[in-house]
């Protein structure tokens, strides 16, 4: 403590005899002190010779919060030692800021707590050449603000750590590699099905059904583990202590079990799943970023995969990320660059044998990688948001091709649902109809049953609107959904494209005939044209006409052919009258 003793300046607070150390007008200053008892704040004044002269009552009262008694003529050295023994601070940087306020003649604050007290102390010089010390106690602001920043790292929810708490620990997980060699996994969890629980029941319903899948997860990891929710329906665990791969891919299969479970909420029976990917470090990263951006890649790929599953991170899922990644650059900029193409496939009246219409189908010929198919970028344009304004350019492109064709023949294009949501469908159709010339009756729009699964009611609606426009519309793919008869009843379509799975089990499965049958005869029944995709041989061609179908399309008749060959390949058929 000697040193301390020096730090303070013991040559300005050295301990004088009684008779010296009586500061002048020292019972005044006690007098108006006594008078300041009413207020909140403690006062005491430290004469120039370095002993307490006077202090209010509060002052009294918060140091003896802190079992520091407080008395006139109290050295300031002994008074000093006691509070320092409190500090938050460390004891040589507040014996630091003391001595540079002695030689600076200037002031000093520091906080002295003990237990759930709290208070901060201000020394400024005084007129007399003494100090005067304020006292205030901010027990309840340091607890208020403690429980702001433990607010502040919870997700209010579900009570669960926020992403800035993962993040925290995952920096502390990650420390202890580097110190022990302490592995440790990070396992993100993306809910599936959720949104449509959003969607039909409301957002009540759906943080109910949130806090229940936290509360799973929250039982099926040990105490050194931590949950985290960082998105709506996103989930974090940091599995801590990881000897054994087995362990964390255990986990991962609990998890995916475990969520898939039913649910009852407020009365809703509810079915979700889980994709779940995996990063472990050190082998996939050793940074916080890393992890998540791997974990992410391999989350990614569980989805892909079909979702309620999981997948470890793999570094061939980086490299085909940035494929992915720079396809979209490139399909971002190929609209401007008039890189799309439309090719036709030709549909076939079986009745007459003449050609009736074309399906456009859209190609994307690629400056460096030639021409890609659509199942190459039609999915990834779906989902960042692209597939509306491609499908609104191949609604134009079409109507003007189809202007240069026999005014018997049609044009049908596909339609996505992200069309359909887009509330512009409709407009588009209209503008591309008056801009081309073509008339709405050799306009048809095929959807698949993707498009009446979402938002059905808004859907029928903006399907009778094209109805009424004289737009036709048809039902692409049928028999392959779960709803198709109960659509064909909602809305009466003007055609059925039976799906090609059909027309190729013609020749391997019994009750192919019959599939074909059934769908002949009932579209006949609702006065709907039948057509059958997917023909490739004669054969098939003969049984789909005994069995009752109106059209056919397929490589039999012709491959897609570019727009510019539609014209020439016609007249191999004949122009229809």
């Amino acid at each position: 403590m000697s040193a301390d003793l020096h730090h303070l300046g013991t040559a300005r607070l050295m301990k004088m005899p009684p008779a010296t150390r009586t500061d002048p007008g020292a019972a005044s200053l006690l007098t108006q002190l006594h008078d300041l008892d009413v207020i909140r704040h403690g006062l005491l004044t430290i004469g120039a010779s370095g002993y307490v002269v006077a202090f209010n009552a509060p002052a009294e009262r918060l140091l003896a919060g802190l079992d520091v008694a407080l008395a006139v003529d109290l050295p300031a050295i002994r008074l000093a030692r006691s509070l320092c023994a409190r500090t938050v601070q460390p004891r040589r940087e507040v014996f630091r800021s003391l001595r540079q306020a002695l030689d600076r003649q200037a002031s000093a604050a520091f906080e002295v707590t003990r237990q759930d007290r709290t208070l901060h102390i201000e020394l400024h010089r005084s007129d007399a050449g003494g100090w005067v010390a304020t006292l205030e106690d901010v027990s309840a602001r340091k607890a208020s603000e403690a429980r702001a920043d433990a607010m502040a790292r919870l997700d209010p929810l579900t009570s669960l750590p926020n992403r800035l708490l993962l993040r925290e620990r995952l920096d502390e997980a990650l420390a202890r590699l580097q110190r022990t060699g302490e592995a440790c996994a990070l396992l993100l969890i993306d809910l599936d099905r959720f949104k449509p629980v959003n969607d039909t029941l409301g957002h009540p319903i759906g943080d109910a059904l949130l806090a229940k899948v936290a509360d799973r997860l929250r039982s099926t990891v040990r105490p050194t583990d931590t949950v985290a929710r960082i998105g709506g329906d996103e989930f974090v665990i940091l599995q801590a202590g990881i000897r054994e791969a087995a362990h964390t891919q255990a986990l991962a299969r609990r998890l995916v079990d475990l969520i898939g479970r039913t649910y009852m909420v407020e009365g809703h029976l509810l079915t979700i799943g889980a994709s779940v990917g995996v990063a472990f470090a050190p082998a996939d990263g050793t940074s916080a970023d890393k992890l998540l951006k791997n974990a992410d890649l391999a989350l990614y790929r569980a989805k892909l995969d079909g979702r309620g599953t999981y997948r470890f991170f793999e570094p061939e899922m980086d490299a085909r990320m940035q494929a992915r990644r720079r396809l979209e650059l490139d399909m971002r900029q190929a609209l401007a660059r008039r890189e799309f193409q439309l090719h036709y496939q030709p549909q076939l009246q079986l009745d007459e044998d003449r050609l009736i219409g074309c399906e456009a189908l859209i190609r994307w010929k690629h400056p460096e990688r030639g021409m890609i198919s659509p199942l190459d970028f039609i999915p990834l344009a779906e989902e960042i948001g692209l597939i509306v304004p491609i499908g609104e350019w191949v609604v134009r492109q079409a109507c003007r091709d189809a202007m240069t064709w026999p005014a018997g023949m049609s044009v049908a294009v596909n339609v996505s649902p992200a069309q359909f949501k887009s509330d512009r469908l409709v407009e588009t159709i209209i503008s591309a109809l008056a801009s081309s010339g073509l008339a709405a009756r050799r306009l048809e729009v095929e959807i698949t049953e993707g498009v009446l699964l979402e938002e059905s009611e808004k859907t029928l609606q903006t399907l009778h609107r094209l109805r009424e426009l004289g737009v036709r519309v048809s039902m692409d793919d049928f028999g392959t959904g779960y709803s198709s008869l109960s659509y064909l009843r909602s809305f009466p379509f003007d055609k059925i494209k039976i799906d090609r799975s059909f027309v190729k089990d013609l020749t391997g499965k019994p009750d192919g005939d019959a599939i074909i049958r059934a769908i002949a005869g009932l579209g006949k029944s609702l006065g709907m044209t039948t057509v059958a995709e997917g023909v490739e041989t004669p054969e098939q061609m003969q049984r789909i006409r005994d069995e009752g179908c109106t059209d056919v399309q397929g490589y039999l008749i012709s491959r897609p052919i570019p727009a510019d060959d539609v014209l020439a390949f016609l007249k191999t058929y004949g122009s229809p009258t």
